[in-house]
């Protein structure tokens, strides 16, 4: 039995990461991108050592009993063929990835981390730390650009502009809602939020993808950690959730 338990295991593990990483796009929900070589190889490593100890042992994966094993299990009173009935619960964690994969994480992450305000970048040029917006009537912009420009842009390049934000609704109290994002570094256990408080337009359902537009909306001194990005919104529109939802970067340069 436990015998069984180590090989299928194996080999579900194995199948279950090759769904998500070669069948799949479902690996972005964990990871980043250039992570699905690596996934790939350890799904392939794992059902080729299931594959060779299923060999090793003969279905269904126990040698037969010899006579001195027998014998030996009668002179201690105990047998060695069983094991701990719980260590079939190890399953559940590769059958999930197999046929239920986990979400990518959402609302409930994003609305129960304290935010950090995104760092000020370091300045190049010497003459502003934000590149002018591009000339458009609408900009597209990342939340991590507009947090940081709504925080820090002491020269006010988001007055006066109209952008637009992509992300996934979080609630907030007393009726608050935000627009927000996601970001990791190597996998979902790092993720860090970036979230823009929307004014002015009714909260669609939490977790929903929304592209929201609008304008800057000014709160606390710019230049400060009292500052806050947020936005009056002018539209709302429900999206399809993006394949990669981590990935928050919009170029946003003049003239682009």
């Amino acid at each position: 039995m436990k015998r069984n338990i180590q090989v299928l295991l194996l080999l579900f593990l194995g199948v279950g990461l090759l769904h998500i990483s070669l069948l799949t796009d479902l690996y972005l929900r964990y990871v980043r991108p250039g992570l699905r070589p690596a996934l790939i190889a350890s799904g392939v490593l794992l059902i080729a050592l299931g594959a060779v100890s299923a060999a090793r042992d003969g279905f269904p994966f126990n040698r037969p009993r010899t006579d001195g094993d027998q014998s030996h299990d009668e002179g201690h009173g105990h047998s060695h063929a069983g094991g701990p009935k719980v260590a079939w619960l190890l399953y559940v964690p590769a059958l999930t990835i197999l046929f239920l994969a986990p979400p990518a994480l959402g609302s409930y992450t994003a609305a129960r981390d304290d935010t950090e305000a995104p760092r000020a970048p370091a300045s190049t040029s010497g003459d502003s730390l934000f590149p002018a917006l591009p000339g458009k009537d609408v900009v597209e912009m990342s939340l991590n650009d507009f947090s940081s420009r709504a925080v820090w842009d002491t020269g006010g390049s988001l007055k006066g502009r109209t952008v637009r934000l992509t992300g996934f609704v979080t609630p907030g109290r007393h009726g608050t809602w935000y627009v927000s994002r996601l970001v990791i570094s190597c996998c979902a256990a790092d993720a860090r939020v970036r979230k823009v408080r929307v004014h002015g337009a009714s909260a669609p359902p939490a977790d929903a993808w929304v592209t929201v537009t609008g304008t800057w909306h000014p709160t606390g001194k710019v230049g400060t950690d009292d500052a806050s990005p947020a936005l009056d919104a002018t539209a709302v529109r429900r999206v399809p959730a993006p394949k990669d939802p981590y990935h928050d970067a919009v170029v946003t340069r003049a003239g682009s």
